[in-house]
């Protein structure tokens, strides 16, 4: 078992990572439990594929499991389905010294964290992230939220979970789809500040793709200590170096915000094509090569993931992608700050990003 720390004073935890950890959960969870029973929030599709695991260890444990199973799909992640949640949490009589597990992707994590948040002033949470993209980003670090008309996560709270387990297993359920949504935010860590990382993703990502085991474990450690240590380093953006992790972000929001956040565009194809463009965008501005834009274009290309906007499903309208990014919850007295790139493992927050240029910029990106 790898054990990743996030080291935050009092509101530290661990990261367990293990292949077959799932069917074995209790033995991790147990300090976390209260009363002999466990509150699990999921989805209709993890409650099919991997809930069925959870229930049968907590049954051999004696545990009584009571689980609240929601929607499938970035919509979920709504005013709506808060409401519904905290209500059952409610009915179910949570406490505040209880942990609830999240069981599911980025969206069942961010909601069940959010609701874990206001729930009688705030209760505990777990995380066991069932998708690629939820074990190496979402799932670490304490970020909840839903989304709301005017943008992608700009209701929410800072939660730290009070602990992670990652079971690599579980992408064996994972449509390829997912998979390579997910691969995208691994890229990402490569890309802020380990030239060697995003290396290592070209020479090994098509094995991660294709089911390798110890390419995804590898991968998963790499990325969830990568993050560790950055949500260590500033827990809450204040001093910008946990912005780093937003690489590929601002660009990505306007692209899901225009196709509606739905699954025609999921949160990891939209940073994907929101990475390039923002590569593209220091080229124009003359801080990185159009080698290394290139480079990390053609990467994405190789592993199926789109690398502009046309790939990404997204016309080249400057205006009404920007009017998408003004909403963004970055956004400091007028000026909205860009992860822009020197070049590959250079990434930094630029502050002087001119939104009409941005515009113009992607009048003419494809």
């Amino acid at each position: 078992m790898t054990i990743v720390p996030v080291d935050l004073g009092i509101r530290s935890y661990d990261i367990r990572i293990e292949d077959g950890l799932l069917d074995r959960a209790m033995e991790v969870l147990g300090p976390f439990l209260g009363r002999g029973r466990m509150i699990v929030v999921t989805d209709e599709t993890v409650a099919r594929l991997q809930f069925p695991r959870l229930k049968t260890a907590a049954d051999e444990a004696g545990v009584t499991v009571l689980p609240v199973v929601l929607p499938a799909g970035e919509a979920t992640k709504s005013w709506n389905q808060l409401e519904m949640l905290t209500d059952q949490l409610l009915e179910l009589g949570v406490e505040r010294g209880d942990h609830i597990v999240a069981l599911g992707g980025g969206v069942i994590g961010d909601l069940t964290g959010f609701a874990a948040a206001i729930v009688k002033r705030g209760c505990g949470f777990v995380q066991i992230p069932t998708t690629l993209l939820a074990q190496v980003d979402s799932s670490v670090g304490g970020k909840t939220a839903i989304n709301s008309r005017a943008g992608k996560n700009l209701v929410g709270a800072f939660h730290q979970p009070g602990f992670v387990l990652i079971d690599p297993s579980v992408l064996d359920t994972l449509p390829p789809r997912e998979l390579r949504a997910g691969y995208a935010e691994i890229v990402k860590y490569g890309l802020i500040d380990d030239r060697d990382f995003f290396g290592w993703c070209e020479d090994h990502g098509a094995e991660l793709l294709g089911g390798d085991r110890a390419a995804q474990t590898e991968a998963i450690r790499h990325s969830v200590a990568a993050k560790a240590r950055i949500v260590g380093e500033d827990e809450t953006e204040r001093s910008g170096r946990r912005a780093l992790l937003n690489l590929g972000h601002t660009f990505g929001h306007a692209l899901e915000a225009e196709t509606g956040f739905s699954d025609a565009l999921l949160h990891g194809e939209a940073v994907a094509a929101g990475i390039c463009l923002a590569f593209r965008y220091s080229a124009r501005r003359g801080l990185c090569t159009d080698a290394d834009a290139d480079r990390v274009a053609a990467h994405f290309a190789d592993t199926g993931l789109p690398h502009g906007l046309a790939s990404a499903g997204v016309g080249a309208d400057g205006a009404r992608l920007v009017a998408h990014m003004s909403h963004d919850k970055k956004m400091e007295g007028g000026t909205l700050p860009f992860l822009l790139a020197r070049g590959i493992g250079e990434t930094f927050l630029a502050r002087d990003v001119d939104l009409d240029d941005v515009a113009a910029f992607l009048d003419a990106a494809d």
